[in-house]
């Protein structure tokens, strides 16, 4: 076999050759603007040729601080193509965060939004190694500000070379991308993708049984560009010539509903936080969403109540999947077999919200106190994870070692596999509650409370207990319609049917808001925090 190299310019290229006419739709702060991929092939070549005259060379470390547009997408393929580093930064993060992964990267150049102007000046002294601010804006102007030297996107963009070469004799497996986790604790840890893992990555993300991306669709990431590569979906949808529809800063469910309806979105993706805010939206006006063909849910357990209420209400397919950073990200999805037509509604259900079977070209191990568990859907172990896109290391960190043996990353993450294959998340391994030595899944408790009708939101956190060294209590957010109509009697007594005694939260509490991290999982490490005086143990 020719040993033809795996690498993104082959990506960009196909588009700009075979998908000419295809569209980017693209919300910024000024509005929606629509390129074809002729326009964006022409426009990432511009802006490579640029960048390389403003220093970039093979290696370097690019930093972005942007939203999902048409200017992040260029930079997602002008910077690896030219052989550098594209690495997503998320500006969610506390500014110390920001200025810690800016500093261990090395990042030479950042590109930024306009409105994360602020923050990147609030940490510019401790970054004084970045060689150049570029601010992507509509306006033609740049805003005032302190950095320096700075860059207008758009001029840069006008001045490059149309016809600027991609370099074309790129090794598969030279560092392409780079992310850092959101950090629950500690500071985060890079994590570095080679182009052939963002090629594998890819093509998988088209497989019929995992995502199915297609010419044909119009894919919306509603997952930011900063999270794990948007999942992938800008590489996939670029490369297959998908129109893609790039959803800007500051959206509201109201915006992503008018958008699948105006633009036709066949497949989007998001984590649930999002798909709970578009719901409620779904239940409350009238929109066209027969366009939708998946809906994809990542980054935390989906509620089962969640995925009946898109496919049964609104008719809406639902595919529950799971990734990490570390995992490019994808690794499950949950698609049904031939033969799971045969079962029962509720048991169709139960399928469909476990993360699902492991995509082709994924190994797995799952590991308990006796080594390998088996697949009987209720042993407990640590998740395993092998493949061609799973990292290997995290970038200059000494938690690699906890973290990579023997070829396989240690997720942390403990889970069951039935005798299909279909694994299901039972908790961070941090997260479980251990009770009266027994443990409690917090993730089992939280998906229940998410089925009555009262409750938005919902968390489950330990809290010291002098007997029984732990105890779950709940923390929930009620919908509107019934804030302060809802007891926490009545649900306890909603839960009870469902668990054993001992599994029933000691308490519920009544929250406003459930913090969350940067990419809108629940943050239990703040939560624990928030709550800890109330049931300091005695």
């Amino acid at each position: 076999m020719m040993n033809t190299p795996l690498i993104m310019t082959q990506m960009i290229e196909r588009a700009e050759k075979y998908y000419p006419k295809k569209k980017v739709i693209s919300r910024t702060e000024g509005g929606i603007r629509q390129f074809t991929y002729r326009e964006i092939a022409e426009r990432t070549r511009r802006l490579a040729s640029s960048l390389e005259k403003l220093g970039m060379k093979k290696g370097d470390r690019i930093g972005t601080l942007a939203w999902n547009h048409h200017r992040h997408l260029e930079a997602y393929f002008a910077i690896p193509c030219s052989g550098a580093v594209l690495h997503t930064i998320n500006m969610r993060l506390s500014p110390q965060h920001v200025s810690y992964i800016v500093n261990h990267s090395e990042d030479k150049l950042l590109l930024i939004d306009a409105d994360v102007v602020p923050l990147i000046e609030s940490i510019h002294k401790e970054i004084g190694h970045v060689e150049g601010y570029i601010i992507m804006t509509d306006s033609e102007e740049l805003p005032e500000t302190t950095l320096s030297p700075v860059y207008h996107y758009e001029k840069l963009i006008a001045e490059g070379n149309p016809s600027h070469p991609f370099i074309q004799d790129l090794d598969e497996n030279a560092p392409a991308g780079m992310c850092y986790t959101s950090a629950t604790t500690g500071n985060p840890k890079g994590v570095v993708y080679s182009h052939r893992g963002i090629v594998l990555h890819s093509l998988a993300l088209g497989l019929a049984d995992n995502m199915g991306v297609k010419e044909r669709d119009i894919a919306m990431p509603v997952v930011p560009m900063f999270h794990v590569n948007a999942w992938g979906f800008p590489f996939a949808a670029v490369w297959f010539g998908s129109d893609l529809v790039l959803p800007g800063p500051y959206f509201t469910p109201k915006i992503l509903a008018e958008l699948i309806q105006s633009e036709k979105i066949t497949i989007t993706a998001g984590v649930p936080t999002i798909w709970l805010g578009l719901l409620k939206e779904l239940d409350e006006n009238e929109y066209d969403t027969s366009s939708l063909r998946a809906v994809i849910c990542g980054g935390s357990a989906a509620p089962k109540s969640m995925i009946k209420a898109y496919e049964q209400k609104h008719n809406i397919p639902f595919i529950h999947a799971y990734g990490m950073t570390e995992t490019s990200p994808i690794v499950f999805a949950s698609t049904m077999k031939s033969y799971h037509d045969d079962l029962d509604e509720e048991e169709k259900y139960e399928l469909k919200a476990k993360q699902g079977m492991t995509v082709p070209g994924i190994e797995i191990k799952v590991v308990g106190r006796e080594g390998e568990v088996v697949n009987d859907g209720k042993e407990m172990g640590e998740l395993l994870i092998r493949g061609p896109w799973i990292a290997d290391e995290y970038y200059r960190d000494d938690r690699t070692e906890g973290a990579f043996k023997d070829g396989w990353l240690y997720t942390g993450d403990v889970v069951t596999v039935d005798e299909d294959g279909f694994v299901k998340i039972v908790d961070r391994t941090k997260d479980l509650i251990k009770s009266g030595g027994e443990w409690i899944s917090s993730v089992d408790l939280e998906n229940a409370l998410m089925a009555h009708e009262a409750i938005f939101e919902a968390a489950v956190v330990a809290i010291p207990h002098e007997r029984w060294q732990e105890r779950p209590v709940a923390c929930v957010v009620l919908k509107d319609l019934y804030k302060g109509k809802v007891s926490k009697e009545e649900i306890i007594e909603f839960l009870q049917p469902q668990f054993a005694k001992w599994w029933l939260p000691d308490d519920v509490l009544f929250l406003d808001e459930i913090p969350k991290t940067g990419v809108g999982k629940f943050l239990k490490m703040a939560l624990r925090e928030q709550i800890k005086d109330k049931y300091a143990k005695q």
